[in-house]
């Protein structure tokens, strides 16, 4: 326990990484899922088979391939790029960047399916209502459509909230020193990878019981005033 207790700071500095990453790569997510969306509902042909070839094929390969791919493919492609363009030495991929990357791309499949599908949940009588009063498709968008999507999606946003916060651990095998990373070097070190990991899972436990209550409270909230 006293070994657990003076990497405390540590695995504290790790926490918050992991939560950085979390939190960058929801982000990345939820733009690309409403991208994904947008083109698979008001798109184009080309954008509509983008959009479907981008969602079918991520959420098929195993997030820990992509991120091994991303990351040391993906260094060796910028630098063989770089040599191409006369540079004599080539540009590192950071750890933190491939990690948000990879991780927001793969969550935006999901996102895009989230959005799509809670977009369709709203009556096309709505948008039909509104354009017909004389408003403008950007307000009737702001005013009429996002605040239903939201309380569509809401669940579904925070199911991938929360697997996506686990699957930040995968950053741990490129050398990002976040919360697992510093653990499993830790418990290596001291030969104690039981106390430290179990200290990993109630963090992770933590986090996400934590998350839990900001989205209930946030259901809540959405859902006042309309269909609970």
């Amino acid at each position: 326990m006293e070994h657990l207790i003076a990497y405390g700071p540590a695995l504290l500095r790790g926490t918050g990484l992991t939560v950085t990453v979390a939190l960058c790569a929801m982000l990345l997510a939820t733009l690309l899922g409403a991208l994904g969306a947008a083109a698979k509902i008001a798109g184009g042909r080309f954008a509509r088979g983008a959009a479907q070839t981008y969602s079918t094929l991520v959420r098929g390969v195993p997030e820990l391939v992509l991120m091994l791919l991303a990351f040391y493919g993906g260094q060796r492609l910028v630098n063989s790029l770089a040599l191409l363009m006369g540079y004599e030495r080539g540009f590192d991929i950071s750890p933190f960047a491939a990690g948000v990357g990879v991780i927001g791309f793969v969550y935006g499949a999901y996102m895009t399916e989230t959005f799509r599908g809670a977009w369709l949940a709203v009556p096309k009588g709505q948008w039909e209502a509104a354009q017909a009063s004389g408003m403008s498709p950007w307000l009737t968008l702001r005013r009429i459509m996002a605040p239903q999507v939201m309380r569509h999606a809401l669940p579904g946003y925070a199911n991938i909230w929360l697997v996506l916060i686990k699957a930040t651990a995968i950053v741990s095998i490129i050398g990002l020193q976040d919360v697992v990373n510093i653990a499993d070097k830790a418990g290596k070190s001291l030969r104690e990878p039981f106390t430290f990991f179990l200290a990993v899972m109630a963090i992770f436990l933590i986090l996400t019981s934590l998350s839990g209550f900001v989205f209930r409270f946030i259901e809540k909230r959405v859902n006042r005033g309309g269909a609970a």
